[in-house]
């Protein structure tokens, strides 16, 4: 069984940063993109304890041992990750179920990425329970984009509950933003 949890110190962070240069594109291969995913945006200590400092992520642990993260990622945190200034151009013009995103208490979620060992085992649908439980009293939504060409998260979103909002192209990939509304339960499964 998994525990989840906030981020509570920098040895948190460490691991989390352990875990996502393991999972860079420049670290594995095609066919392993393609099979198991991957994630897109290389954090730095100092960003990830400032972003922290506005609202702690959640992981995933097994024990001592970390089986996953998902990145809470406030808006005010944006200028942090210049990468991601497109998308947060985007979510800007953007609405949830008629909505502007601007009227709804909403956050971006990071990056999430389960660790190899512990894959199949239920973490990334845990992770984003732990969203839910730990974040709707304070956000309404949550967002996220994800590469349209990393199709194991595209599924995995879809299974938790995120609906599409909106797929653009830049300079790097096709993405595919994604929201899911907090107050709700996951979908039947």
């Amino acid at each position: 069984m998994f525990t989840t949890r906030l981020v509570e110190s920098e040895a948190d962070l460490r691991e989390i940063l352990a875990l996502q240069r393991s999972q860079l594109p420049s670290r594995l291969d095609p066919e392993q993109m393609a099979r198991e995913g991957f994630v897109t945006v290389a954090h730095d200590l100092p960003t990830l304890t400032a972003m922290h400092a506005l609202a702690p992520s959640v992981v995933a642990t097994r024990e001592a041992t970390l089986a996953g993260y998902a990145l809470v990622m406030p808006l005010e945190a944006a200028p942090w990750v210049p990468i991601l200034k497109p998308m947060f151009d985007v979510l800007a013009t953007l609405s949830y179920r008629g909505r502007p995103l601007a009227s709804l208490r909403h956050y971006v979620m990071g990056q999430i990425c389960v660790a190899p060992a512990f894959r199949g085992q239920g973490v990334f649908d845990a992770l984003y329970a732990g969203h839910r439980a730990h974040m709707a009293g304070r956000y309404d939504l949550v967002v996220t984009e994800i590469a349209t060409r990393n199709t194991r998260s595209m599924r995995a979103h879809a299974r938790v509950g995120f609906e599409l909002l909106h797929m653009y192209r830049d300079a790097t990939d096709e993405w595919a933003v994604v929201g899911m509304d907090l107050r709700k339960g996951p979908p039947p499964s």
